[in-house]
């Protein structure tokens, strides 16, 4: 794999992860696309694990870089959201009875609970599905299906608006904010520069809202949402794109489906790669240790600008964008690798 190589999906990465279009599809599709040299990485993309595969191997350490940018972006959040999921364990296992309190400690657990099923399904059939569906005529297919969920989340999206329009209501106002903590305006607004970063106590205080209103969500919908981050298994389905299609089924707007997007995406994200980085110390990470060095920073700046980006776009904009691409590039896709 040469740097440019690396770069080029490096770049590919990052912002194909977190916008909803699918960034293992791409990772197939873009290289088949190039021809010549680049073939090797399509062929690479179906060996049967990462140990054999160097560009698995690659793949696997730009996913945790994009994991590391989430977590960077959301750090308050997740500070949050964990010191959530402390207290409600605590309190659970000291009086023998499953106790949650307030919308950090419900957020915490539909956190937990969406991830599960995609972690196990993840660990017993990502091979056959990588194997079997990692080739660019199947990721074509399967990007252009993305772009067909995306239409119907915006379309169940629009008909739930026109239905809370005609109540005479806003649509927040069929999600009110129930047990949030005290003083969220109060707490972002103490929060130091270095904490904050780029985000504004503004930007926190929405956060703490968008987080109310997503904690209302049932657990039996939270299993649903979950369930289809499955999906994402297959090359061209993005997990942030049926994620956030799940939120707007169940519904969240757009601004709050993108939030419980990115916010699922980091530990499944984050926990493959910890499993699976100890290949780059193998054979297949032999001869290309700088150009994932290059790879993980190029991946991580990238998705640390989608995230930002992203959050910002989704609070007045919808997926129709993505879908038509999605279906113009997957429909273009197809007809390249027939005809070629």
């Amino acid at each position: 794999m040469s740097y440019l190589q690396a770069i080029v999906i490096a770049l590919v990465q990052g912002v194909t992860e977190l916008f909803p279009v699918s960034s293992l599809g791409h990772s197939v599709i873009v290289p088949a696309w190039f021809g010549g040299s680049w073939n090797t990485l399509v062929t690479q993309s179906a060996q049967a694990n990462s140990e054999s595969s160097f560009y698995l191997a690659f793949i696997v350490a730009l996913h945790f870089s994009t994991a590391l940018a989430l977590l960077w972006f959301f750090r308050a959040d997740w500070i949050r959201i964990v010191g959530g999921f402390t207290r409600s364990a605590r309190r659970s296992f000291r009086d023998r009875n499953f106790s949650v309190r307030g919308s950090d400690e419900r957020l915490a657990w539909l956190i937990v609970i969406a991830t599960i099923p995609v972690g196990l399904t993840g660990l017993a059939l990502e091979h056959t599905f990588r194997t079997i569906f990692a080739k660019p005529l199947a990721a074509s297919i399967f990007l252009m299906v993305n772009g067909l969920i995306l239409l119907a989340g915006d379309r169940a999206r629009r008909r739930t608006e026109a239905t809370v329009a005609a109540a005479g209501l806003t649509p927040r106002a069929m999600m009110p904010i129930v047990g949030a903590s005290p003083g969220l305006d109060a707490h972002a607004a103490v929060l130091t520069p270095s904490r904050r970063g780029p985000r504004s106590a503004e930007d926190f205080a929405e956060a703490y809202a968008s987080d109310a209103r997503i904690s209302r969500l049932s657990y039996r919908d939270t299993v649903s949402v979950g369930l289809l981050q499955v999906l994402a298994l297959l090359p061209g389905i993005s997990r942030s794109g049926v994620t956030m299609v799940g939120g707007l089924w169940r519904g969240l707007d757009h601004e709050d489906a993108a939030r419980f997007a990115f916010l699922l995406a980091t530990p499944p994200i984050f926990a493959a790669g910890v499993l699976k980085l100890p290949t780059l110390f193998g054979h297949a990470g032999e001869h290309i240790h700088g150009q994932v060095a290059v790879g993980m920073v190029v991946t991580g700046v990238a998705a640390y600008v989608s995230v930002r980006y992203l959050v910002r776009y989704f609070r007045t904009r919808t997926l129709l964008p993505f879908a038509v691409y999605c279906l113009t590039i997957g429909g273009l896709s197809v007809l390249r690798f027939v005809l070629v």
